[in-house]
């Protein structure tokens, strides 16, 4: 028995030390500034009757018999691979008796799975890879999107809800939140590339006097230029509200990160807090805090 957890431990020491490295994103993968409790929002729908709900029936018990079918066929497959490893190694597993080989393939499953969600979570979605292809850190954006109020036609306030009671989302007065969710994943790209080129007057423009004070600080700490590359961003709003006199919006941001030199690709889980100043005619969003 100690040899099987002998050969368990030498394989996981195998598989999982690399070296670790990260892509030097903006912020440096930490908390600035103020912070807010957030949620994602869904659209409001009508209640299903009950003729949609047994239309979707069938098609969970097929989905429910697949998990099962796909279950039973891994677990078969680690004892087969239990078996090859008993019979691989043969006088060093020599006397072994069934339950060994039960062990052995049941560890074996573990890996394999474990292996094929790493490769997952590496793997570039298939939806990405054509916005991702002859991207350049470079192209030219669409200016100011942050700095202008979105209203062309804005969206039904009442058509979107919270899905924490404790988490507001009120958007305000004429705020297109299509076109404003487009906008920022175009400066998400452009922040990045200044944060690369330490371009500190270009990331002037988009955060506050407070948040700008930390970013410098935290910027010093890098060498020259990083290399940095967005390989694909998602925008979600997963929190808004207003008063007279300021507007708050958080946004939510997913996606893929690529250092180009090293190769390192890192997920994008930040969350930048914005706010606009309601008494100023024109004022900018300027991002007043990120969560990381």
């Amino acid at each position: 028995m100690k040899r099987i957890f002998t050969v368990f431990a030498l394989i996981l020491t195998v598989a999982f030390v690399a070296p670790e490295a990260e892509a030097k994103r903006f912020g440096g993968g930490k908390s600035f500034g103020k912070s807010f409790k957030t949620a994602p929002v869904k659209k409001q729908q009508p209640q299903q009757t009950d003729t949609l709900r047994q239309q979707q029936q069938p098609g969970t018990n097929q989905a429910a018999t697949s998990s099962k079918k796909g279950l039973m066929g891994g677990l078969m497959g680690g004892l087969l691979a239990g078996g090859l490893l008993a019979a691989f190694f043969g006088g060093a597993f020599e006397g072994i008796q069934f339950m060994d080989i039960l062990i052995l393939g049941l560890i074996a499953f573990v890996i394999f799975k474990l292996f094929k969600t790493l490769r997952g979570a590496k793997s570039t979605p298939m939806g990405h890879r054509e916005a991702y292809a002859g991207n350049s850190p470079r192209q030219p954006q669409q200016p100011h999107q942050f700095r202008q109020q979105a209203n062309q036609g804005g969206m039904g306030q009442d058509e979107y809800v919270s899905t924490d009671s404790d988490v507001p989302f009120n958007l305000p007065p004429g705020f297109n939140m299509n076109a404003f969710l487009n906008g920022s994943r175009e400066h998400y790209r452009t922040i990045q590339g200044a944060w690369n080129y330490n371009d500190l007057d270009k990331i002037k423009e988009y955060v506050s006097p407070a948040l700008l004070e930390d970013l410098i600080a935290e910027r010093a700490k890098l060498d020259g230029e990083q290399h940095t590359e967005v390989m694909y961003v998602d925008a979600e709003l997963v929190r808004a509200d207003y008063d007279a006199n300021m507007a708050q919006l958080s946004i939510k941001f997913s996606g893929r990160y690529k250092d180009r030199h090293e190769g390192v690709e890192e997920d994008i889980t930040d969350i930048w807090h914005l706010e606009r100043d309601l008494r100023t005619p024109n004022a900018p969003w300027l991002i007043v805090g990120i969560q990381a």
